[in-house]
């Protein structure tokens, strides 16, 4: 038994290990408007994805990237929806997070949420995937997917990568639905809104 708790020990930090290779903190504003929060390094030449309103509706915001490199960011959009943006800094080389399968992920998965709660950097909260989808009754009523987790989010840990054992992103922290209940955007629709983000900056 106490080899399986080890094992299970390793895998957790492993999988935490790789949550913080790509976990950045985002700060907004000024004086009162102030916003901050966490971020995922979305891909090696610098995108980056966080929540809607740790932007604060600004056009440029300040990055810190898990070397504590600072960089100015570039929002080059928003899904109010879904309350996502999708930030750019100048930085090459990153490591960027791998997308797991949220859409299939079952109800009772282990997950780990990290962030930067109350100014703790790297923190770590854990839970398991109570439901996916659009029917939960957790979710605000708009419709749109969530991944509920048996987990609790602080300020701070809006933005940042919610990931399975392997490491894998499942969803990006978002916002409590209750006392013990926090949802998650699904990492299947993080990746359509940084491809149609993307293809309209392409576009114009």
């Amino acid at each position: 038994m106490s080899e399986i708790l080890q094992r299970i020990n390793a895998d957790s930090a492993q999988a935490v290990a790789r949550a913080h290779q790509v976990l950045v903190r985002v700060s907004s504003g000024r004086g009162w408007r102030r916003g901050a929060g966490s971020g995922v390094v979305w891909s090696t030449d610098g995108l980056i994805v966080t929540n809607g309103h740790v932007v604060r509706g600004e056009d440029y915001v300040d990055v810190w990237l898990p070397t504590n490199a600072r960089h100015r960011a570039r929002v080059l959009g928003l899904a109010t929806n879904y309350d996502l943006a999708l930030l750019k800094v100048d930085a090459a080389g990153l490591v960027a997070i791998e997308p797991g399968d949220s859409a299939n992920i079952r109800t009772g998965s282990v997950v780990f949420g990290a962030g930067h709660p109350w100014g703790v950097l790297g923190a770590v909260t854990s839970g398991v995937v109570i439901g996916v989808g659009a029917d939960l009754p957790e979710r605000p009523d708009n419709g749109q997917e969530w991944v509920a987790v048996s987990l609790h989010y602080r300020p701070g840990h809006s933005g940042g990568p919610l990931v399975d054992v392997s490491g894998r992103l499942i969803g990006i922290n978002t916002m409590m639905a209750g006392p013990n209940v926090g949802l998650a955007v699904p990492a299947h629709i993080v990746t359509r809104f940084v491809e149609k983000v993307l293809e309209t900056a392409a576009a114009a």
